[in-house]
């Protein structure tokens, strides 16, 4: 099980898309959250759109990998498609944010590899997250303070990529996850 966790704008979603193309074998799961579809965005694709009570009754009957409150929706894995992706013998792909990431290694251990991606600047970030046209300024704003935050978790994670140069960072995840998949102690 692979994890990337990025802030939001760091293009953790277009490199997991690309990725997906790129390596056998690689399931991507796809995400639960409360907040509103963007006009780029597709339910069932890009997440599952739920409402809130929905999102909480899922909690409740224990259909959640892990979940968090982010930027003031919920988001995460659920556990059904993710256990199914795992008998079939694939590797799943999650793109979640530290909060996530930290629920998932707790449940599942040394089967997850986890890798943090950062944006070449904060500079560059701002201006991912405004050319997107998809937030309101007091939403950046909380968006590159959660950032920051997010950032000063990187000690946590088994890998780091850079996306200053997106083929790059696309290479460098495309390496680990090979990489991951030939060490001995996963070999069975």
């Amino acid at each position: 099980m692979f994890v990337v966790s990025a802030p939001s704008g760091a293009g953790k979603t277009s490199l997991c898309t690309k990725l997906m193309e790129r390596v056998a074998g690689l399931a991507r799961s796809i995400s639960f959250t409360t907040r509103p579809l963007r006009s780029v965005e597709e339910d069932g694709l890009d997440y599952h759109f739920i409402t809130p009570e929905e999102f909480r009754e899922r909690i409740i009957r224990g259909e959640m990998a892990e979940w968090a409150e982010v930027h003031g929706a919920l988001y995460g894995t659920g556990l059904s498609a993710l256990e199914k992706e795992r008998s079939e013998g694939k590797d799943v792909l999650l793109a979640i944010d530290t909060q996530g990431a930290q629920r998932v290694k707790e449940r599942f251990g040394q089967e997850v590899v986890t890798i943090f991606l950062f944006p070449p600047s904060m500079e560059i970030l701002e201006r991912r997250l405004r050319e997107r046209e998809a937030d309101p300024e007091g939403e950046i704003r909380r968006r590159m303070a959660e950032a920051e935050r997010e950032m000063r978790q990187w000690s946590h994670y088994d890998y780091v990529v850079v996306n200053d140069d997106f083929d790059e960072a696309l290479e460098k995840l495309q390496a680990i996850i090979l990489a991951e998949r030939c060490r001995t102690s996963r070999l069975k």
